[in-house]
């Protein structure tokens, strides 16, 4: 069994907090027009987003939860993508290159506009959900920030963002911030034992402690292998690989676009593990070893990011990262 698409899934957990402050801000008559939910990629942002805008467009009534039955008539719809008064925003196909935009698009933008403007079909709310709001370009963002500063009467925006860093700070400053948390192993557990029931325990433990904290990163290590990758990772960097060695690695990881991302996130998971252990360790820890840390860490970021987006070459930037943490 897979894990439903945010859209079409009824459960969220782990994020009771985040849940209970939009419950508050209903009840209470103080919600904003925008909220930006933050976090790490797949601990439930997005399901959260649908969640809260299913609640809206149901009507639903004060009390402790956003759930709505999925037996209803506006969960279906929300589930189906045709519900008349939602709209989300995310990255589209690029229709000449036959594959996925690295970013989110003006033009994507600008039809929230016009859908803005219609009447809402039910009555009630128009809500448009930004998925990913750190991948809107320049102008896009900007065009987002016209409806920020100008919202129609009625409307309501929900921008997920795992990197709110990477958003201008006007977008920022108009939206209500939301942040959500980590899950703990236990948690993403119960998740792991409905989604992949037949793997056994011990399995679903070791994804949930490579997780941390995030459900959709542990669905996505299983499909990816990742408990193998993670102790190549390991052997590596435990052992830096010769020349000859490391063009081994690099031919065959770059082979496999999935693999290359699963093995770059797993190299920039060990340097986030090194930059936390030194700032849990105070004013011992040593500044200057912090600061290579993160520098690595930029570095390997930009290397994903660059080699995806302009669909460089992955031998060079695994060859590129093993260097960055062999320097280290």
């Amino acid at each position: 069994m897979s894990a439903p698409a945010p859209r079409a899934n009824p459960d969220l957990i782990g994020q009771e907090t985040a849940e209970r402050a939009l419950v508050e801000a209903r009840a209470a008559g103080r919600l904003h027009h925008a909220w930006l939910l933050t976090g790490t990629e797949g601990i439930g942002k997005a399901t959260l987003a649908y969640r809260f805008a299913r609640f809206l467009l149901a009507r639903g009534t004060a009390g402790a939860s956003l759930k709505v039955d999925p037996a209803d008539p506006v969960f279906r719809r929300v589930a189906a993508g045709t519900h008349a008064d939602l709209m989300t925003v995310e990255r589209g196909m690029d229709d000449k290159r036959k594959r996925m935009r690295q970013e989110i698009v003006v033009d994507e933008v600008r039809e929230v506009s016009r859908f803005l403007r219609l009447t809402p079909g039910e009555g009630g709310w128009r809500i448009v959900i930004v998925d990913g709001a750190e991948d809107m370009n320049p102008n896009a963002a900007n065009a987002l920030l016209k409806l920020l500063e100008e919202p129609p009467q009625g409307a309501m925006m929900l921008l997920t963002c795992h990197a709110p860093g990477r958003l201008p700070a006007t977008i920022r400053s108009r939206c209500r911030r939301l942040r959500l948390s980590p899950l703990a192993d236990s948690e993403t557990e119960i998740l792991l034992s409905r989604y992949l029931p037949d793997m056994p325990s011990p399995d679903r433990s070791r994804l949930a402690r490579l997780a941390e904290g995030s459900p959709g990163r542990a669905l996505a290590l299983a499909e990816g292998d990742g408990p193998a990758m993670a102790e190549r990772v390991a052997r590596i960097l435990a052992a830096p690989p010769a020349a000859a060695a490391a063009l081994a690695v690099a031919d065959e990881i770059g082979r496999d676009e999935e693999a290359f991302t699963l093995f770059m996130d797993m190299l920039r998971q060990v340097v986030s593990a090194e930059v936390r252990q030194g700032a849990r360790s105070g004013a011992g820890a040593a500044p200057r070893s912090l600061e290579r840390w993160g520098g690595v860490w930029q570095g390997l970021t930009r290397l994903q990011e660059e080699t995806e987006r302009f669909s460089l070459d992955r031998r060079q930037a695994v060859l590129a990262g093993l260097s960055l943490m062999a320097e280290q």
